[in-house]
């Protein structure tokens, strides 16, 4: 049995060239409930952690080969991962757009292990029992819209926080530990993604793909 459902209709394949490569393509993918991937526009560049990629919290199996993610490693989580809701500076997503969304506004994502709001956007107004946070209402651009990735749901303190699929800084410049790309392509996927597809992120190195493309049901 495939580990994608089979009402997960839309699929974001983020894949770099191995575990400590930068630089990723990203391609949209979609199908009728149960049916045959197929491709939804051309790959378009994208980077993820200054460190490449490590195993995340997500949908997938634990134990797989390769490094794992952690709290502050410069990683990307790979894996397989639910997706939403968006963000953004704007008062309101693009239009047509289905995901809930929220303006970043004054709230925070905690990224301290040691505070019972780990891994949790929170409003500024929150009691404080942290000691790093990232401000989502950033002076640059990084944050202009973003979609977040469903990595360590759970919440186990050190396993990583604050992921997100955002604006990047620079086609050559990689992230902390989130998936980039360009103001358009990140700016579309808000609008393009629906909740009603069930949408995931798949984000793996090439060879590692293909080892589990087969078992996973991926395209």
């Amino acid at each position: 049995m495939p580990m994608i459902p089979a009402e997960t209709t839309q699929l974001v394949v983020v894949q770099t060239a191995d575990w400590s490569a930068t630089a990723a393509d990203l391609q949209r993918w979609v199908r009728e409930p149960g049916g045959a991937w197929r491709a939804d526009g051309a790959p378009t560049p994208a980077v993820v952690g200054r460190s490449g990629l490590g195993w995340g919290l997500g949908l997938h199996p634990a134990g797989l080969g390769g490094p794992v993610k952690a709290e502050g490693d410069g990683r990307a989580p790979a894996g397989l991962f639910r997706l939403g809701p968006a963000a953004g500076k704007a008062a309101a997503a693009p239009s047509g757009a289905r995901l809930p969304y929220a303006p970043t506004g004054d709230r925070l994502c905690v990224d301290d292990p040691s505070s019972i709001h780990y891994n949790r956007i929170v409003p500024g107004t929150t009691p404080k029992d942290w000691t790093s946070a990232e401000v989502m209402s950033r002076r640059d651009w990084l944050y202009d819209w973003l979609v977040v990735a469903d990595h360590n749901a759970e919440r186990r303190p050190g396993a990583g926080s604050c992921i997100f699929v955002h604006v990047w800084r620079a086609p050559d410049k990689p992230t902390v530990g989130c998936t980039a790309a360009s103001p358009t392509v990140v700016e579309s996927l808000v609008g393009w993604l629906d909740p009603a597809a069930a949408p995931l992120l798949v984000q793996l190195p090439m060879g590692t793909y293909r080892e589990v493309a087969t078992d996973w049901g991926l395209p």
